[in-house]
């Protein structure tokens, strides 16, 4: 097959809903070892294109052809024979057993004598392996390696199943910097070997890096389809969102009021270091740095989540010992975790039970809730926040990455936090999201909020905050106004 033939060809397809209309005549395709950067913010109609690709949704109009052949998938299984695997952002290995195992996932090989075959099929694990330049031993277990680690193995799955299209969902979203740069090489590799890729994500500098071709959707359409070498972030943005750049991060001059949480000398095993800083009423404070700078251990500490072992920490000038996540919240703080989705979010409950579920004592009697004042209070937030879902009634499982972390933040808004903390709040959400978070902190400090900030995305911190604080190896290296400093001062500070 040349490497210009079109292996994929998705042509016209729509995909209704009640009251939605998904994809509205998108088409796309897809070349032999081509790789394709999707774009588009929560809710653009990506992960209902993929689950049509992938057979988890019906095709209902449209066409699917692979290499010349119309197909028509009714179960994952179609999609599978036919070549098409996809990787999804939340990992499904089955972590208990070993990387051949997964590899080969149920299938075996067997001797002449019909028995097992665990020396030929490591043999064969490692070969393909090693075609994407892995060292990974077939006979480890697969909960004792990195994210990266898994993800590779995952591809190698993919391989073994004669993969001729390979989806990856946000595959960097949980990887430093080094193993971003190993999956890369991995992905060029399959590319060389002719496998087709769709990779989807938010990150812009990605699409840069690794994509030969970019597709666009926004509410359920196409809006942009162009070699890669041939767009600028500015203009990507603009098309996802259908705003300037310029527009996604406001710029308001807020005034700062009395420090109303301070830190001293605060130390947490050989991970935190001697930190003291202070936050002001209406102020944003951003913390800096790379992999394993302390910037989250110290979140949990602050939090209580983990125990300091020295040091003093002062709420509106009260000396407080924060040993746990409930002396936090009764003082004021609340907490976005970096993991929303096991810390901050209970998937199994609505919308409405997970805002409330920070004030429960304020809208019960000790024995029994208030169903309507738990019904109004959900529902004030769910406006003013503007949660994109049905009623306050849709389970939060449903909801989009961009909406969950509304919710959370919700959640803290009916405590009437004063202090918010957030651990990378905008990590694997749409670019309109990101706009709309930052937006509500905005207007949070507005209200005389406080709010420090974890992010490694230095231009929303360059755009949203009011100082920085760079740390490197626990300790903190470095504070700026952000107005005084760049992105270069910064990253140049944190890997000095």
């Amino acid at each position: 097959m040349p490497e210009n033939e079109i292996v994929l060809e998705m042509s016209n397809i729509s995909k209704n809903f009640p009251g939605v209309l998904a994809l509205d005549n998108v088409s796309i395709n897809l070349h032999k070892g081509e790789i394709l950067g999707l774009l588009g913010e929560n809710g653009a109609g990506k992960s209902t294109l993929i689950k049509i690709l992938s057979g988890a949704y019906s095709l209902e109009e449209g066409k699917i052809t692979i290499e010349g052949a119309e197909h028509r998938f009714s179960s994952p299984h179609d999609s599978l024979s036919a070549g098409i695997r996809v990787i999804y952002q939340e990992l499904t290995s089955f972590e208990p057993l070993t990387v051949l195992e997964n590899i080969f996932a149920g299938e075996v090989i067997t001797s002449r004598a019909g028995f097992v075959s665990w020396r030929k099929m490591a043999e064969q694990a490692r070969k393909i392996l090693e075609t994407l330049g892995s060292e990974i031993n077939p006979n480890a277990l697969m909960e004792n390696l990195s994210v990266a680690g898994k993800q590779i193995v995952e591809i190698a799955k993919a391989i073994h199943g004669k993969v001729k299209i390979l989806v990856m969902d946000e595959p960097t979203s949980a990887l430093d910097e080094k193993d971003v740069n190993t999956l890369y090489s991995v992905i060029r590799k399959l590319s060389k070997q002719g496998v087709a890729i769709i990779y989807i994500t938010h990150r812009m500098e990605e699409i840069v890096q690794i994509t030969d071709r970019v597709v666009v959707l926004r509410d359920g359409r196409k809006v942009g389809d162009s070699k890669t070498s041939e767009t600028s972030k500015a203009g990507l943005v603009n098309l996802i969102v259908g705003r300037e750049l310029s527009e996604q991060y406001p710029k308001r001059d807020i005034k700062k009021g009395k420090v109303i949480f301070e830190v001293k000398n605060l130390s947490y095993l050989n991970k935190v270091k001697n930190v003291s800083f202070n936050l002001r009423e209406g102020e944003i404070v951003a913390f800096f740095g790379l992999l394993g700078a302390g910037t989250h251990q110290l979140f949990s500490v602050l939090f209580g989540d983990k125990r300091a072992t020295s040091g003093e920490i002062y709420v509106e000038g009260h000396k407080l010992k924060i040993t746990h996540p409930n002396i936090a919240k009764r003082n004021g703080l609340g907490y976005i975790p970096i993991d929303r989705k096991e810390e901050g979010i209970a998937l199994v409950m609505d919308i409405k039970q997970n805002i409330t579920s920070s004030n429960i004592e304020e809208i019960g009697n000790g024995f029994m809730l208030n169903r309507k004042t738990e019904k109004e209070h959900a529902q004030k937030w769910f406006n003013a926040l503007n949660i994109k879902a049905p009623t306050i009634d849709t389970l939060a499982s449903s909801l989009s990455g961009g909406n969950q972390q509304k919710v959370v933040v919700a959640k803290w808004l009916e405590k009437n936090s004063r202090i918010l903390l957030m651990n990378e709040p905008t990590r694997g959400i749409d670019v309109g999201s990101k706009a709309e978070i930052y937006l509500i902190a905005e207007d949070l400090c507005g209200k005389g909020v406080g709010v420090l900030m974890v992010s490694s995305e230095l231009p929303e911190i360059m755009a949203i905050s009011d100082r920085v604080i760079v740390m490197r190896d626990g300790e903190i290296v470095g504070e700026f106004i952000t107005r005084q400093t760049s992105q270069e001062e910064l990253m140049h500070i944190a890997s000095a």
